[in-house]
C-alpha cells in the first residue's frame, strides 16, 4: 500500500498544455485528472456568421498539423449541406494530400515526441548529437511530407488551393513526378524507421477498449477520407450524418475540453490503433507486411502501440500515395470549373486525421451564412479513455513498488502514445462572475 501524489504541470512532447493531477493514499486512488488547462479556441463561434465557402480557410486554422483534416471535413461538411457534387479527380487529390498529412504528422510524433523517451532523453535534441542520423531522417521524411502537401494544396500547412467543391490549382506533372520518384526512394527510409523501432522496449499494458473510426464498407480502402462510423463494439455502420448518436460529449470540471462517450461504453479510442484494430485488412500489403514485422496484431489492447500503427499508417500512406500519383498521371490533370451550391441546408463531414475521426457539422441558412457550428476534436474523444488507462495502469505499478518518478514518466509517456491536439480540443469557458 502506498501514498503518492503526481503533479505534472504541463506535460511536455504533446502540442498545447495540459496537466496530470494524481493523488494515491494508502493504496487508493483518489483523484486522477487529466487536466486540460489550454484557453478555449471559439472557432465555432467564428464560424457563425460566416459565408459557407469561408468555413474550410477558418476551421483550418484551428491547427497547423491537421490543418488538411480540418479542410476536408469542413469541406464535406458543406458540400453535404449544399448538395455540391466532386469530380473523381478532386477525391483522388484529396486523398492524396490527406495522406500526405498523415505522414508529416505521423513522422514528427514518432521521431521528434515519442523517440526520446525511449531513448532516455527529454526532447529530440541531444539526439541530434548521439543520432545524427537518425534526426536527419526524420526531417528528411518530414520535409517531403511537407512537399506533398504544398503540391496538392498551395502551400505544406493551411492549404489555400483545397476548396469546397474541388482545387483552385492542380499540381503540374513534372511535379508530381519527382515527389513520386522521393517516395519510392523513402521505401529505405520506412525501412530503417521500422528497423528502430522493432528494437524499442515498448511497455506492456492491456485494457479492453472501444476502437471507433471510419470504415469503408466491403473491400474498400482503408479508411481516412471515405467511410462510415463503425467500432469493435458496434460494427454495424452509423451514417456520418447520424455522428450525434454515436459520439456523445460532456463537460468535466477539471478540463477546458469535453469528455466524450458512446452508447457502448464510457470511454472509446480514436486514432491510428483504433484504424488498425477495424481496418487492418484494408492495409497496403506491404503495410500488413510491416504491422506482422513490428509485432502489432488486431485487437490490439495497449495503447502504447498507437505509436506502431502509426508507423503501419506511414509505409500505407506511402504506397497508396505511390499508386494515386500513378493513377492521377495516367489519367491526366486538367483544371475544372468551380461548383456552385444546389440548396442550403445542414450537413455533416468527417475524416480520419492523425489522432483520430474529426467530425465538423454546419446549419446555413437561405443565404449561405453559417448559423451553426458543431466541431468534435479525435482528441476530445480520447481524453475520457486516457484517464481511464491512466487509472487502470495504476494499480500495477503500485504493486511493483515503482518510484514516484518512475510512475510519472510511465503516465506522460502513456498521454504522449495518443499523440493528443490539447489546443484543437479545447472547446468552452466558465466564466464565475462571483
Amino acid at each position: 500500500m502506498k501514498t503518492v501524489t503526481v503533479d505534472v504541470k504541463q506535460v511536455t512532447r504533446v502540442e498545447g498544455h495540459g496537466n496530470i493531477s494524481v493523488n494515491i493514499r494508502d493504496g487508493a486512488i483518489t483523484r486522477l485528472e487529466l487536466q486540460i488547462v489550454e484557453s478555449p479556441r471559439f472557432f465555432e463561434a467564428f464560424l457563425r456568421g460566416r459565408r459557407w465557402e469561408e468555413a474550410p480557410h477558418i476551421a483550418c486554422r484551428i491547427c497547423g498539423i491537421c490543418s488538411v483534416g480540418h479542410t476536408t471535413a469542413a469541406v464535406k461538411a458543406i458540400e453535404a449541406a449544399t448538395g455540391i457534387e466532386v469530380s473523381e479527380q478532386t477525391r483522388l487529390l484529396r486523398k492524396l494530400i490527406l495522406n500526405a498529412e498523415q505522414l508529416q504528422s505521423h513522422v514528427l510524433h514518432l521521431y521528434f515526441l515519442a523517440v526520446p523517451d525511449f531513448f532516455g532523453v527529454g526532447s529530440v535534441i541531444p539526439l541530434a548529437s548521439t543520432h545524427p542520423e537518425v534526426v536527419k531522417r526524420a526531417l528528411r521524411m518530414k520535409k517531403l511530407a511537407n512537399d506533398l502537401c504544398a503540391a496538392v494544396g498551395g502551400r505544406h500547412i493551411h492549404p489555400i488551393a483545397y476548396h469546397v467543391g474541388g482545387f483552385t490549382h492542380v499540381p503540374p506533372d513534372e511535379e508530381l513526378v519527382g515527389i513520386k520518384r522521393r517516395l519510392e526512394e523513402a521505401r529505405e527510409d520506412l525501412r530503417e524507421t521500422v528497423e528502430l523501432f522493432s528494437a524499442l522496449d515498448i511497455p506492456k499494458f492491456e485494457r479492453p477498449a472501444e476502437y471507433v473510426s471510419l470504415q469503408v464498407a466491403g473491400n474498400g480502402e482503408y479508411a481516412f477520407y471515405d467511410g462510415e462510423l463503425v467500432s469493435n463494439l458496434q460494427p454495424e455502420p452509423t451514417q456520418v450524418r447520424d455522428y450525434r448518436t454515436r459520439v456523445l460529449e460532456s463537460i468535466v470540471p477539471h478540463s477546458a475540453a469535453k469528455h466524450v462517450r458512446s452508447p457502448n461504453s464510457p470511454t472509446y479510442m480514436v486514432g491510428a490503433l483504433a484504424r488498425f484494430n477495424n481496418n487492418h485488412a484494408q492495409l497496403h500489403p506491404e503495410a500488413k507486411k510491416t504491422a506482422r514485422t513490428l509485432g502489432l496484431e488486431p485487437i490490439c489492447g495497449n495503447p502504447f502501440h498507437n505509436n506502431t500503427a502509426q508507423l503501419v499508417e506511414c509505409v500505407h500512406c506511402t504506397e497508396h500515395s505511390i499508386e494515386l500519383m500513378d493513377l492521377l498521371l495516367s489519367r491526366g490533370l486538367h483544371e475544372e470549373a468551380p461548383v456552385r451550391p444546389q440548396r442550403f441546408g445542414t450537413g455533416a463531414g468527417a475524416a480520419e486525421v492523425p489522432r483520430g475521426t474529426l467530425f465538423h457539422e454546419y446549419a446555413l441558412d437561405r443565404d449561405g451564412a453559417i448559423v451553426e457550428a458543431n466541431l468534435v476534436i479525435p482528441t476530445g474523444q480520447n481524453l475520457a479513455n486516457i484517464e481511464a488507462d491512466m487509472r487502470a495502469m495504476l494499480p500495477e505499478m503500485l504493486d511493483a513498488d515503482w518510484s514516484r518518478e518512475a510512475i510519472t514518466l510511465r503516465l506522460e509517456m502513456l498521454i504522449r502514445a495518443y499523440d493528443p491536439c490539447i489546443s484543437c480540443a479545447t472547446h468552452f469557458l466558465d466564466i464565475d462572475w462571483a
